[in-house]
């Protein structure tokens, strides 16, 4: 069944999303990833059995958090012509989210796997940074 004429809508629009807010940051990633770094920190330090589980618990909590807001940043907002731009953001962008994921900050209580996943969202988020300047 095909619409009425009256009825077609004039202009064709798309987006990445149901409502296109166009609001990225990568620190919404970096936060995350501060707090595991701080939750291993205080996981190291302390040997209560129960705070110890409660803390591997939201720190795999924030892991997915940082997966989250790298993947909205790669899939949404970087655009064909930002990876021909600088050709190492999708590796960049795979070694992060693997860095937050099981073998990294999300599987390890260790500080220095959250550094790790903090030093590769800065280099993120100088990319993402220099786009908007463009």
């Amino acid at each position: 069944m095909r619409l009425p004429r009256i009825l077609m809508p004039n202009v064709t629009v798309s987006a990445h999303c149901d409502l296109p807010c166009g609001v990225y940051d990568p620190a919404q990633a970096r936060i995350e990833a501060e707090s595991i770094k701080a939750i291993a920190e205080k996981y190291q330090a302390n040997t209560d059995p129960e705070f110890r589980t409660r803390a591997l618990i939201i720190k795999e909590q924030r892991a997915e958090l940082v997966k989250h807001h790298l993947w909205v940043l790669w899939t949404d907002y970087f655009k064909p012509a930002h990876f021909e731009k600088y050709p190492n953001l999708h590796s960049l962008f795979n070694e992060a989210t693997k860095l937050a994921g099981a073998s990294g900050a999300k599987g390890s209580a260790d500080p220095a796997k959250a550094e790790e996943l903090l030093a590769k969202i800065e280099e993120i988020s100088k990319i993402f940074w220099e786009t908007k300047q463009a």
